[in-house]
């Protein structure tokens, strides 16, 4: 599978949280060219501001791998990952993140600020803006929707 690929199984975690109401952002994590852990952002569903999709796919992945550290991993998901999501894939050592739309208020990848260039500190790679027309079509889909909503 290509890049492309895991970014679109992502898109797909994504239209899950788009249907839920949720702000659709989707994550996979792969290993040695498999999908290992699926997850989409449920923040509204769940209650709680830690339901991240990057925070959910390396939650299910540590519990399928049987530890912390996801050294062997790539992280593909739809949303330039927050500064919460970017401490997390650190403390993870994920070496490979992949991420389509950037996010210039929140991003944590370069676009607001960099947690992933920090002196000292583990440094994934990171690669942004695949297949980023979708990715962030389908937010900017969502939150038209919501405002369309709130303003009948």
């Amino acid at each position: 599978m290509t890049r492309s690929d895991f970014m679109r199984a992502a898109l797909n975690e994504a239209q899950k949280a788009y249907e839920l109401g949720e702000v659709p952002i989707g994550a996979v994590i792969v290993k040695d060219g498999e999908i290992i852990s699926k997850a989409y952002n449920r923040r509204e569903t769940g209650k709680n501001a830690l339901l991240h999709a990057e925070t959910e796919a390396i939650f299910k992945a540590c519990e399928k791998l049987g530890g912390w550290r996801l050294w062997e991993c790539e992280l593909y998901v739809t949303l330039e990952p927050c500064p919460m999501c970017a401490g997390a894939i650190v403390n993870a050592r994920i070496p490979k993140v992949y991420f389509g739309a950037y996010d210039e208020k929140n991003g944590a990848c370069g676009s607001s600020l960099n947690l992933f260039e920090m002196k000292n500190n583990f440094r994934p790679e990171y690669t942004g803006g695949i297949l980023e027309e979708e990715c962030s079509g389908l937010i900017k889909n969502f939150f038209t929707e919501l405002r369309n909503k709130l303003s009948r």
